[in-house]
């Protein structure tokens, strides 16, 4: 019951939006455009193959507008974390994922990818921080739900085993602008053969086997 509930909630603020509540049509709500670290829909980078990130304001922004890129393609509320991971997979990999209720769900609900060309399902695989495979481009980094009630996840762009650092593209983290074609670096770690990036709640990587 609890969870047909919160998925009530859901499509009624959903269709509120779409019904001229504050968050549809540019009328953002008073969490979307006060004390915003970067303001609401401002780009904050690119990724080094174009994929742009728009800042989400803060943390406790949240405006039920359904994203769709040039194709028309569906890629997730604007403009969460969950949002930029299905659009940078969608125009990097030509691959999404199913909808999930918030970012730490894809970690156990999230078993494949979908190619968007011919839904053909492409199997994904969850390595925990701290397993003996190094995330790769292209990989998801995932964060526990602990994290502000929902997770987060992020895009690997990048790894430098020397300098043992990974670069991450995202939205909703800091909403900070980017200092290259990455939102961050996250350092990692060794030992005995067992990598750790060291970024709190983090889960681990999910990797499409592909």
């Amino acid at each position: 019951m609890l969870k047909n509930s919160r998925r009530f909630a859901w499509w009624l603020a959903v269709w509120l939006c779409f019904s001229g509540a504050p968050g549809f049509a540019g009328e953002l709500p008073p969490s979307c455009n006060t004390d915003c670290v970067t303001p609401y829909g401002e780009v904050l980078g690119r990724t080094a193959d174009g994929t742009r990130s728009f800042s989400n304001c803060k943390a406790a922004c949240v405006v039920f507008d359904p994203n769709r890129d040039e194709q028309g393609r569906y890629t997730g509320i604007r403009w969460q974390c969950v949002e930029f991971a299905r659009r940078w997979l969608v125009q990097n990999r030509g691959v999404s994922f199913g909808d999930v209720d918030v970012a730490a769900d894809i970690w156990d609900k999230v078993d494949h990818f979908s190619r968007v060309s011919d839904g053909r399902e492409e199997a994904a695989d969850n390595y925990p921080n701290g397993s003996a495979v190094l995330p790769q481009q292209g990989d998801l980094l995932i964060y526990a739900r602990e994290f502000l009630g929902t997770g987060h996840a992020a895009v690997v762009t990048a790894v430098d085993s020397a300098k043992g650092k990974v670069a991450v593209a995202e939205q909703n983290f800091k909403n900070q602008k980017w200092p290259g074609h990455y939102a961050r670096n996250i350092e990692f770690i060794e030992r005995h053969g067992h990598y750790w990036l060291l970024d709190g709640y983090l889960l681990g990587w999910k990797h499409m086997r592909r």
